[in-house]
């Protein structure tokens, strides 16, 4: 195909094939893109022509891409992230009249601590847009970016796609959240001994605190592990049981009174939090205003 030849090409194809390659599911492709299913069937059957190739293939209740799709995906990716970058740096972004759709991947400590102050700055500012937010840790991150599903993300990162872009919010402090009215502090021997709720989204039952208490020889003792912090004011109030957050989630927790948020008896050895966004989007007028609103909620002087 030569450059003449893209006037017939409908732009929407590789819009839906990349969503395909994606969901590999017609249904959820329908309701990512805002179309029919049989709107998503006529797409694939028209891309399966142009590219000579079956693209997806039924294996018992999934849909499997063809090798030849995958590498299809591999070569148009790059240019459609170049080409959306292009055509949205040529139009000027207007918080007050835009209709944007913008998709965040948070943490779950980012989403529940620091992510309602952003969400009432982008309601005012720009009543019109629309907020997607993924759950997102340092293990979703890279594919949640490198798949196009988020623009921005906010979590502790590490490994990151080639040309994903980061930046530091700030240090995660921790605070230990407890339920009981003895008053003063926990020592260092009761922190130790009492029994620790923890928040795990893999399910995993030690973390950064175990690695900061190994270093001083001590450890802890966690009998729960839940996926998420909404809960743990119910489960801790007028309980034994404690829970080591960050600083900022503890404060939500503890906002009502039913906890106490206190300083850790031991030396922390503080995380990062980070925002992180794909290289495509670098440039964007709307997403630049995106993460400096990010910046201007989440980001304390560290």
């Amino acid at each position: 195909m030569n450059r003449n030849d893209l006037r017939h090409l409908d732009m929407n194809l590789l819009v839906v094939f990349e969503a395909l390659m994606i969901e590999r599911n017609l249904t959820r492709v329908g309701e990512k893109l805002f179309v029919t299913q049989s709107t998503v069937s006529a797409a694939l059957s028209r891309l399966r022509d142009l590219f000579d190739d079956p693209l997806l293939i039924r294996n018992g209740r999934q849909m499997e891409p063809t090798a030849r799709a995958l590498q299809i995906l591999d070569e148009l990716r790059p240019a459609m992230d170049v080409i959306s970058a292009a055509v949205s740096r040529a139009k000027a972004f207007d918080p007050a009249t835009s209709t944007n759709v913008f998709r965040l991947g948070l943490s779950d400590d980012a989403e529940f601590g620091l992510f309602p102050r952003l969400l009432q700055v982008l309601q005012q500012e720009a009543p019109n847009t629309v907020v997607v937010v993924r759950r997102a840790n340092f293990l979703l991150m890279p594919a949640l970016l490198s798949s196009g599903e988020i623009s921005v993300g906010v979590s502790y990162t590490t490994d990151l796609p080639a040309n994903a872009k980061r930046k530091k919010l700030r240090n995660i402090g921790v605070k230990v959240l407890r339920g009981d009215r003895r008053p003063g502090p926990l020592s260092l021997d009761e922190y130790c001994s009492r029994p620790h709720v923890m928040v795990s989204f893999s399910g995993d039952l030690s973390g950064n605190i175990d690695l900061d208490l190994a270093r001083i020889g001590r450890s802890r003792r966690v009998v729960l592990a839940v996926p998420q912090f909404g809960s743990l004011r119910a489960l801790l109030r007028n309980t034994e049981m404690i829970a080591t957050v960050p600083d900022y989630a503890a404060c939500i927790l503890a906002d009502d009174g039913s906890l106490r948020a206190d300083d850790a008896p031991f030396p922390i050895n503080e995380a990062e939090l980070s925002m992180v966004w794909g290289g495509a989007y670098d440039s964007d007028p709307a997403e630049t205003w995106l993460r400096e609103r990010i910046w201007q909620c989440m980001a304390t002087p560290v």
